[in-house]
């Protein structure tokens, strides 16, 4: 008996010597970086620039895999079930992680399936509309939709996230209705306004960019809480519509399954933590039209909390149509 004992104990002991010496020496291969949209949006764009700095600060590959669908809800879902190991991690979105799900079912509950490590990036949805369109402002885009119910068309991420429950309380606050088209992205939904598949879109401001630049759609607001930096000619939504209280901003942060190691989420925390004040970095945050931001773990994780609170208020009020 006492030797089987002697064994068992000898065995637990040298699962967890392994298990400490896996974590110190993490990572020891690449490390695959979810983005759940389609490549060429906001998300993917957050993605790569996240991808290059991680690969020379952790000293190891880091791939980025597009697991795109349902507004960042099939990808994040697959990081969830993830193993905990920190070689699977996620650039998440506030729509996947906050708003989803306390506006329908999801397969993972981001209190006890995800670990937040760092919010990275932080941008302004921009309000752009087809050029074909009669709308140069807030108040006519309104005065529009409310002559003709259902006739406009607007194109999200997908259903579930944030440019579609901007759009949805929009419409609460302002007695408006239009037909919601989703698509696997971002950049698809302005891509849609672009050829006139659909004629609306509150998209994020790193896919608005270039065609304001090129002048295929009229951009009339941001829906940030102040005006942007990198369009400061556009008002608010809130003020060009007088809709006190509306805001819809974005973020992407890195996400791990929840039951990741300590360790390894130190390891990633302190690299991100360095890559806010990095040059490259703020270079190509500032041309994808993001601020480069940095939280720690507990900080990120309270946000997610908050925002999980304030939606379910807010959707509630668009299901009851207040």
């Amino acid at each position: 008996m006492k030797t089987k004992l002697g064994l068992l104990a000898g065995l637990v002991i040298l699962a967890s010597t392994s298990l400490a010496s896996a974590q110190a020496d993490w990572p020891r291969k690449a490390v695959t970086l979810i983005v759940p949209y389609a490549p060429g949006g906001y998300t993917d764009a957050v993605g790569r620039i996240t991808a290059r700095y991680l690969e020379k600060a952790l000293a190891t590959s880091v791939v980025v895999e597009n697991r795109a669908g349902a507004g960042g809800i099939i990808g994040t879902a697959y990081v969830a079930k993830a193993p905990p190991d920190g070689y699977t991690l996620c650039v998440c979105s506030v729509g996947a992680t906050s708003v989803a799900p306390v506006a329908q079912k999801t397969d993972y509950d981001p209190k006890k399936d995800l670990r937040p490590i760092s919010i990275v990036s932080t941008i302004p949805q921009t309000v752009i509309v087809g050029k074909s369109l009669p709308i140069t402002s807030i108040p006519e885009l309104i005065a529009y939709a409310k002559a003709n119910p259902g006739k406009l068309n607007y194109g999200s991420s997908g259903a579930g996230g944030l440019m579609h429950y901007s759009v949805a309380l929009f419409q609460v606050r302002t007695g408006t209705r239009m037909t919601h088209v989703p698509f696997k992205g971002g950049a698809p939904a302005t891509a849609a306004v672009v050829s006139g598949e659909v004629q609306i879109s509150f998209t994020n401001m790193t896919d608005a960019l270039p065609q304001m630049e090129a002048n295929t759609v009229r951009a009339i607001a941001v829906t940030s809480v102040e005006r942007s930096p990198y369009a400061p000619n556009l008002p608010t939504v809130a003020e060009a519509g007088n809709l006190k209280g509306y805001s819809a901003e974005s973020w992407n942060g890195i996400i791990a399954p929840a039951g990741t190691p300590e360790p390894i989420i130190k390891k990633i925390s302190d690299a991100l933590a360095k890559m806010v004040d990095d040059a490259d970095v703020k270079k190509s945050m500032a041309a994808a039209g993001a601020t480069g931001v940095f939280t720690t773990p507990a900080e990120f994780a309270k946000r997610i909390d908050d925002e999980l609170a304030q939606w379910a208020v807010l959707v509630k009020e668009m299901k009851d149509g207040k």
